[in-house]
């Protein structure tokens, strides 16, 4: 893939994770931390691509100044590995890889079997149309190598590789070639295709099964020579099926061929081909090695014939493809958390509408029931007036994507408030509440819920107050100022405002019923909240002992 499709798909994913945080309930503080971890991903990602193409670019320099064809050729381009490398290319192989063309194809050398991943990711990195035409051909000729453990290695390194790409989406297909002297001199091309048990004759541009090839010399001395090459043949079948082939069962190769060749440069003595006659046949090779010139042996043309250019998808189609994969993941994501987004609301809804209907109706003589319908009741129009602008102004996208379903719940809220009455004049209290104010500061630190050690004086003096007025109605509300978001603010204050009534509760013995805790958030405040000193007032917790004589019995001891 080039590198502006590399970056674009970057820029896409970045542009969607972003486009997550919009939707996905999160307070701004953590809104602000997943932004810059992303922009910070996005640039390691831009460095990365361009340093990868950087990397590409230098191994694709071939040696000796040789370019590659354009864009626009279409024939096989293989990639060579195995031994002999330096006979089928001018020169010796080194790190750099060398270049050859024929009629039929492009051939590539590749030194090392770890080079092939990167050579194949550079060469469609250069030329993405190609990748339909890549294959790689493995060369083991027993000639040219005396040691089977190093054959056996670099076969084992191809297999590996090959299994490597094929992982990456790219499954090359692999050919293999054999060269053997022989003194009949330059012959054709013997090929066996994937499972075939009989091999083909390719000569002069045709291909003949082998047993017509020998019944078309007839009993002559043509005829005797082809009985020769066909023994010699089977042998060499039988020493590629022991040695190569089982290294590639997995591989499936797509084609095998042979050639027997009067001069094979780069021969060594007691080479494997040696060592295999002696050993299965006990035949002793005593012809010497030609020492030569060295020429270039011939490239396995007729092996390309057995390849099928397939039609792959184009990198901008590959890029297409995996920016649509992307975006199908951040829409489920979106619908998944516009769908929790929506279930909370409803289920808070649902929830104060039935603590309201748990409080019954108050008469005069039940006063404290009537504070907490009325706290009720102020709940429930902030539900119904934030679920009005939704239904007059739209609801945000962390709401929306078809999920939002207001009717019900907005019908019901309707209801419940205009069947609620607010009596005119509310019953005389039995005696005048009393408000204990204690400030948050000194109770708690920022942000947090824990009473600090030092905050035990200050609850000492107000436990004894309330002590002193044994039966009422403690009522603890937390407060806080405008700073951070509302949902945070209430959960703070709801939690500060527990703190307070488990202590009370723990330290002077007082029944669970005689308490009630609420939360306001920043929703009453006693001062502004554009300065210091008013925000410093305003994040407080209120005790306030409502007279309410018999609803709150003192804790009955017990008797030994």
């Amino acid at each position: 893939m080039t590198l502006k499709l590399t970056r674009g798909l970057w820029l896409w994913g970045a542009a969607l994770a972003l486009g997550l945080l919009l939707i996905v309930p999160l307070d701004d503080g953590w809104r602000m931390c997943a932004a810059v971890l992303v922009t910070a991903l996005l640039a390691w990602g831009w460095r990365r691509a361009g340093r990868e193409a950087g990397q590409l670019r230098e191994a694709l320099q071939l040696a000796d100044g040789a370019l590659l064809p354009p864009a626009s050729y279409r024939q096989p381009v293989v990639l060579v590995c195995g031994s002999g490398l330096e006979v089928l290319f001018d020169g010796a192989c080194d790190e750099r890889p060398r270049l050859r063309m024929s009629v039929q194809g492009c051939y590539i050398s590749v030194a090392e079997a770890r080079q092939l991943p990167t050579l194949v990711a550079a060469l469609l990195a250069r030329r993405p149309g190609w990748a339909g035409q890549l294959s790689v051909l493995f060369v083991a000729s027993p000639g040219h190598c005396r040691d089977s453990m190093q054959l056996d290695e670099q076969a084992r390194a191809i297999a590996h590789q090959l299994q490597q790409l094929r992982r990456r989406g790219h499954a090359l297909p692999l050919l293999l070639a054999s060269y053997l002297r022989a003194a009949q001199g330059q012959g054709p091309w013997f090929i066996w295709r994937g499972a075939q048990a009989s091999a083909e004759v390719h000569e002069a541009g045709a291909a003949t099964l082998l047993h017509d090839w020998q019944r078309q010399a007839g009993n002559g001395a043509c005829g005797e020579a082809r009985l020769h090459t066909s023994v010699r043949l089977g042998a060499t079948a039988d020493w590629l099926h022991e040695q190569v082939l089982g290294h590639f069962a997995a591989l499936a190769p797509v084609a095998c061929g042979v050639s027997f060749v009067a001069s094979l440069p780069g021969e060594c003595a007691g080479h494997l081909w040696q060592q295999w006659l002696r050993r299965k046949l006990a035949l002793v090779d005593t012809r010497e090695i030609e020492a030569g010139e060295s020429t270039l042996l011939e490239l396995p043309d007729p092996l390309l014939a057995q390849l099928s250019l397939r039609l792959r998808a184009t990198p901008r189609q590959r890029a297409s493809i995996r920016a649509l994969w992307l975006f199908a993941g951040a829409g489920l994501l979106a619908l998944a958390s516009s769908a929790w987004n929506n279930q909370r609301l409803m289920s808070q809804v649902a929830a104060d509408l039935q603590r309201y209907a748990s409080i019954p109706p108050p008469s005069r003589a039940e006063q404290p029931a009537h504070a907490l319908r009325e706290e009720a009741v102020a709940v429930l129009r902030q539900h119904a007036a934030l679920l009005e602008h939704y239904h007059r102004n739209g609801e945000p996208l962390a709401l929306g994507f078809g999920l939002y379903r207001d009717e019900v719940p907005r019908a019901r809220l309707l209801e419940v408030l205009m069947m609620h009455r607010t009596p005119v004049t509310p019953p005389p209290p039995l005696k005048t509440p009393q408000i204990v104010r204690l400030s948050s500061l000194s109770l708690f630190a920022s942000g947090s819920a824990e009473l600090r050690p030092e905050s035990t004086k200050v609850l000492v003096n107000a436990l004894v107050d309330i002590k002193a007025q044994p039966g009422w109605l403690i009522v603890i509300a937390g407060h806080t100022d405008a700073t951070g978001s509302d949902p945070h603010n209430l959960r703070l204050s709801q939690a500060r405002a527990a703190a307070v009534r488990d202590w009370m509760q723990r330290m002077g013995d007082i029944p669970d019923s005689c308490f009630a805790v609420q939360g306001f958030g920043a929703s009453q405040p006693i001062a502004s909240n554009d300065h210091d000193d008013g925000r410093m007032s305003n994040r407080r917790v209120d005790i306030r002992l409502v007279p309410a004589e018999g609803a709150c019995a003192p804790a009955a001891s017990v008797s030994g």
